[in-house]
């Protein structure tokens, strides 16, 4: 009956994406759904596409081994992420009118700044993509007591994202989000309350945790703590800010008001609702400790869906399930379009450039298909974690473009050769610090980025200092707002 109840929800996700495709006229519908949604609707996509496989599952695995240490980079930092993006992004960069983030690497500093930054918003996305693949085949191999393997689950989860993200585009994302939020919260409020009330309640939970040690955060106060802790923050904090994802919620509001407060809204929702699963799962060391101690020896992930289909009833086990596939179809769909997006419109485009707008939205539409086959074989063939590999994918991101993304907004002086020399010092520190000193006491990623901020400094004055050397004053780029076409 439980798989029953499944298949029907699936059934309803795949009807409201295909619903939504009807609304897609041209290419601007499908990125950007036409820049029509309300201010409820992005608050929705913020909070459903963040709000994913690695909330629900994995860093509710990490608090039961780590305790709140662990989660420095997300809730902690992907929150402050979107928080950022509504203060000091989302305003800018909604005034450009633009179709991509990509689109703006090529106003502010050309074609090969555009390339270079699009390739590592892309590459980001593959280990993000592959975490919601990898935790729907873990669900559907839970769900049918291991009939199908996780492999199997992962390809069948990944052609119902496929379907309607395919031909609804943003607003397949928008409509399913919107739907998928509701059931995300009342699901697990409804869980928290059961289970809460199985371990003795909130107090309880809470008092157990304090006293195991799982409630310190903050870092010891030493050197290499401290800068861990900056890093693991800023990791998502910084990195997950030139994402397409977040850029595209923005940039699909019906006007400025909308893509700002949106984006706090959506940031806010989740900082909070994250610890909501943390709660649930931690209640499972009241309830059941040698289920606990089981799975923490071979896969913590495993602890709270196990625990709902050992312990509750079969409602509750149905506002779970459908509030986890809620969680990680948004999350999915989101995130498998933004990247194919970008690859089509800032690197495929340029080079057919005499395509109608009709045919480059069905080229995006293959791309799609092709990043979600990518995807799907790397979820198949790797052994990382779903909180790792969401944690791991945006170290490119945060030493190549975020300083481009940051200076060229609020910093005049920032040229085209400082963005270059930034991204190229910054991917080189940050690959050979991985090579040769992986566990550093500064993390390779973080210190890319700083040997980017300086080269971006060093990079834009040096040669305006020397081209003009009688001069107080050196020339800047100006960005002018303007439709994203070619």
């Amino acid at each position: 009956m439980l798989i029953g109840f499944v298949i029907a929800y699936l059934l309803v996700s795949i009807g409201v994406g295909l619903y939504a495709a009807t609304r897609v006229k041209n290419s601007t519908d499908y990125v950007a759904a036409g820049r029509h949604l309300p201010l409820y609707i992005v608050t929705a996509t913020v909070f459903a596409t963040w709000f994913g496989s690695e909330t629900v599952l994995g860093i509710s695995a990490t608090f039961i081994d780590e305790g709140l240490r662990g989660l420095w980079s997300d809730p902690f930092g992907a929150s402050l992420c979107l928080i950022l993006v509504g203060l000091f992004f989302a305003r800018p960069l909604y005034r450009m009118n633009l179709l991509t983030l990509g689109d703006y690497y090529r106003i502010r500093y050309g074609r090969t700044v555009e390339v270079l930054c699009s390739i590592a918003i892309v590459i980001s996305y593959l280990g993000w993509v592959s975490a919601q693949i990898t935790a729907l085949g873990l669900v559907f191999n839970i769900l049918s007591d291991g009939a199908i393997s996780n492999n199997a689950g992962m390809l069948l989860g990944a052609g119902i994202v496929l379907v309607y993200t395919l031909f609804g585009g943003m607003w397949s994302v928008a409509l399913t989000d919107f739907m998928q939020m509701i059931i995300i919260v009342i699901g697990l409020l409804y869980i928290a309350w059961l289970v809460g009330g199985m371990a003795g309640g909130v107090e309880a939970v809470v008092s157990h945790a304090g006293e195991a040690g799982k409630l310190n955060f903050l870092p010891a106060l030493d050197p290499k703590d401290i800068v861990a802790f900056l890093a693991g923050i800023l990791t998502m904090g910084f990195g997950s800010i030139p994402q397409q994802d977040v850029f595209q919620r923005v940039n699909s509001a019906r006007n400025e008001h909308a893509a700002v407060a949106g984006t706090l809204l959506g940031g806010t929702g989740y900082f909070l609702f994250a610890f909501v699963p943390l709660f649930i799962a931690y209640s499972a060391t009241l309830i059941d400790p040698a289920l606990v101690a089981s799975y923490q020896e071979s896969d913590s992930q495993q602890i709270l869906p196990q625990l709902i289909l050992q312990h509750t009833p079969l409602f509750a086990q149905v506002m779970f399930f459908g509030a986890l596939l809620s969680a990680i179809m948004s999350t999915a769909s989101g995130t498998l379009l933004a990247p194919s997006v970008t690859f089509s419109e800032n690197i495929l485009r340029s080079t057919f450039r005499r395509m109608t707008d009709h045919q480059f939205l069905w080229m995006t539409r293959l791309v799609v298909v092709c990043f979600s086959l990518l995807v799907t074989w790397y979820a198949t063939h790797t052994s990382e974690s779903i909180h790792g590999m969401v944690e791991n994918a945006y170290k490119v991101t945060l030493a190549t473009a975020f300083v481009p993304l940051a200076f060229g907004l609020y910093w005049k002086r920032a040229t085209t050769q400082g963005a270059l020399a930034s991204i190229f010092i910054g991917l080189v520190v940050w690959v050979v610090l991985e090579i040769l000193v992986p566990e550093a006491d500064v993390p390779p990623h973080f210190a890319g980025m700083l040997a980017g901020i300086v080269a971006m400094v060093l990079g834009s004055l040096l040669p305006q200092k020397l081209a003009r050397p009688s001069h107080g004053h050196t020339a800047h780029l100006q960005i002018q707002p303007q439709h994203p076409g070619h």
